[in-house]
Formats: structure tokens, sequence, C-alpha cells
């Protein structure tokens, strides 16, 4: 009997541990993205160019998946060689001390208007925050090479003052919300 059991258990485990699949992020066709007000009349736009993340679901559903994202500070580019370079200074995100940002899901579960609510930790430079984030889920499809592939999007606003981002405290130049965009292409490992 205890060995029926056992057996029992080890099927159970290796069919959770196999109907989990892992995708990772196709950095060719992802993207992540932000832009905050200057001067309080107009925007600057930029984007990180080196980031790497993956998706653990259990079929074709986020629900109850996991999510983590991994991006490269460094790699901040605004298209201004010396605007850049002042954003990798301690005024900013001093990627001297803090080389990346990091986020982490707690949980994504589907809303009624068959969105998906992604709640999770955002670390930037030595503070972590819970975040919420409203996330598109634009479906699974195969690409060229005959791979599945996922397609993701987010839209949401952090408060750079809440990571200790303190240049300008008065947010007259440099407001203190910055939009963040994220295309993502995921592809099934």
């Amino acid at each position: 009997m205890k060995k029926i059991f056992l057996t029992f258990v080890f099927t159970l485990l290796s069919m959770a541990a196999f109907g989990q699949s892992e995708w990772a992020v196709d950095p060719m066709h992802s993207s992540i993205n932000f832009n905050i007000k200057h001067m309080g009349i107009s925007f600057v736009q930029g984007r990180f160019d080196k980031f790497e993340g993956k998706v653990g679901i259990t079929g074709t559903d986020l629900d109850g998946g996991e999510l983590a994202f991994v991006v490269d500070i460094n790699t901040i580019n605004t298209g201004v060689e010396m605007r850049d370079k002042h954003l990798k200074s301690a005024d900013f995100f001093d990627v001297e001390k803090y080389p990346s940002m990091e986020f982490n899901s707690v949980s994504i579960k589907k809303d009624k208007n068959n969105m998906y609510i992604l709640k999770g930790k955002l670390k930037i430079k030595d503070v972590i925050k819970d975040i919420t984030v409203p996330l598109t889920y634009g479906g699974v499809t195969k690409g060229q090479q005959g791979k599945e592939i996922m397609g993701l999007q987010a839209k949401f606003t952090v408060n750079r003052f809440d990571y200790n981002i303190k240049y300008d405290p008065t947010a007259a130049a440099v407001a203190k919300d910055v939009e963040v965009s994220l295309f993502i292409e995921l592809i099934k490992q």
C-alpha cells in the first residue's frame, strides 16, 4: 500500500512539474520604454536596450503564473549620450552601485474584463516596492521557426521618488512620475 501511495504522489508531482511551461523573453521582438515630463511642457522618451525575463504558466493561461524580469540599467537609451550618462550617475540610477532593476511577480490573476492583474515586487536601487500592473495578454501563436510565441503588454506609472531617485526634488524640471510601457514577446522553451 505504501508503495502505491508513493507512486501516486510521485505521479502527481511529475504532472505538476511537467504541466508548467517556461517562456523566455525574445529581446528582438520586445521593448521596455519610458517617458517622463520635462519642464512641465514636454516629454523625454527612452528605453532600456538589454533585459531578460521568464514566464512560467500552466497551459496557455497566465492565471496563477509566475513572471520575473531583470533590466540592465547601464543600457538606458534616450538618444542623447550626455543625458544617458547623467541618468546612470548617482543623481538618478547610480549604476555603479545598482546596475540592474528587477521585477518578480507575487500573483497573476484574470479579472472580469479578460485582462490580467499582475502583482509583484519592483526593485530599483536599494528599494523594493509592491506594485500592481494591468497586463494585456495577446495570446499564443506559432512563430516563423515553428516555435510557440506569446505576446504581453503592460503600461503603468512609477513614482521615481519612491525608489530614491531624488534629483530635482521639486519635480519642476523632471517630473516625479515615469510612464512605463512594456511590449513583450516570449518564446516557449
